[in-house]
């Protein structure tokens, strides 16, 4: 159980807690933050968030950078990561902060090339590494998740939604490199089609 591992585990442990502050009727109060109000479950449930999402970036950077990568790691860092956004928008849909639509083109999306990246390290015994666009999306995914959880804090002032913009932006992202990963591995369904 190497470091990038532990950090793994370490987030995946903390999805249930991320679940318990945000779903449970704790009666924690409000603070307010640069004229935002924010429930004190939900500061904690994005800091809770915050928190996994730089485990997820340290635990690649780790193992890239130390040669630790495992089989372990392959199957439970993405398992993690999904687990942790898909807790995150469903529970963002039942606090009707995010519509559910936009929730099930994410999940769909993520289970998806979930299962395309399996196919490919299958076929090719490579992992399919992430472009850009995904990039983007894992970006805005991140923030747009912590600015809904609070309120939009710093542009809640100005009238600005900037937690609702990232999410059309992430969504945006979302359905592109989900196109592009499929088309750039459509040789992985070749001869599903009579061709190879």
């Amino acid at each position: 159980m190497n470091l990038p591992n532990k950090l793994t585990v370490i987030r995946i442990f903390l999805i249930p807690l991320f679940m318990l502050v945000l779903l449970l009727p704790l009666e924690w109060g409000e603070v307010t933050c640069l004229g935002t109000v924010i429930p004190v479950t939900q500061l904690v449930g994005a800091i809770i968030f915050a928190v996994a999402s730089l485990t997820d970036f340290a635990d690649g950077q780790i193992a890239r950078r130390r040669h630790l990568v495992s089989n372990f790691g392959k199957f439970a860092d993405p398992l993690a990561d999904k687990m942790l956004v898909m807790t995150a928008f469903i529970i963002l849909v039942q606090m009707g902060k995010v519509p559910a639509w936009i929730a099930a083109i994410i999940v769909c999306r993520e289970l998806a090339v979930t299962g395309l990246r399996l196919i490919v390290v299958e076929n090719d015994g490579e992992v399919m590494a992430a472009a850009m666009p995904g990039k983007i999306k894992t970006f805005t995914q991140m923030f747009a998740i912590i600015f809904l959880f609070l309120n939009n804090v710093l542009f809640a002032p100005v009238h600005f939604p900037i937690g609702e913009v990232l999410l059309y932006i992430c969504l945006f992202f979302t359905v592109y490199s989900g196109v592009e990963y499929f088309y750039n591995s459509r040789d992985v369904f070749a001869d599903s089609f009579g061709k190879k």
